[in-house]
């Protein structure tokens, strides 16, 4: 039995504090890796060309035009805050559609997610993604990364 020396639970604490740190940065990789694949599917709703009527109905993601909005859909890497972990998933600056339009990607993204077109229909392609994640991938990560071998809870 090891000895009860000073600073032992210190350091014990400290490694089990890292190792925590360490697979929260696994899951939130994961996660947000699963939110961006989901918004890349939910984004792409049937497909038409520029000026032709969608295909696509309002409360579901959007139909694919040029395929800008979906490839320009990303995530940033996992940062340390005060508050703890954070990454950030949606749409990148900058890329604009090839057909001519000079709304870029992120904001076109916006008007679509919230219903901000002429037409005043929303097709949400961010929030489901987000709610899939947290419902049913969030879920299994944390189990896989946490608490492997037990049982589930």
């Amino acid at each position: 039995m090891p000895e009860l020396r000073p600073g032992l639970f210190t350091e014990l604490f400290a490694e089990i504090v890292k190792a925590g740190e360490e697979k929260t940065r696994i899951v939130l990789t994961r996660l947000a890796g699963a939110v961006e694949k989901q918004a890349k599917i939910n984004a792409s709703n049937g497909s038409h060309r520029y000026g032709t009527p969608t295909p696509a109905s309002p409360g579901t993601g959007p139909a694919v035009i040029s395929g800008t909005l979906r490839s320009s859909l990303t995530h940033t890497p996992i940062v340390h805050t005060a508050g703890g972990f954070e990454t950030r998933v949606g749409t990148a600056a900058g890329p604009a559609s090839p057909y001519g339009s000079r709304t870029p990607a992120s904001r076109y993204g916006m008007y679509l997610e919230r219903g901000m077109l002429r037409n005043g229909a929303a097709y949400p392609f961010l929030l489901p993604a987000h709610r899939f994640a947290v419902r049913v991938v969030a879920p299994q990560l944390y189990q896989q990364v946490f608490r492997p071998g037990w049982p589930r809870i």
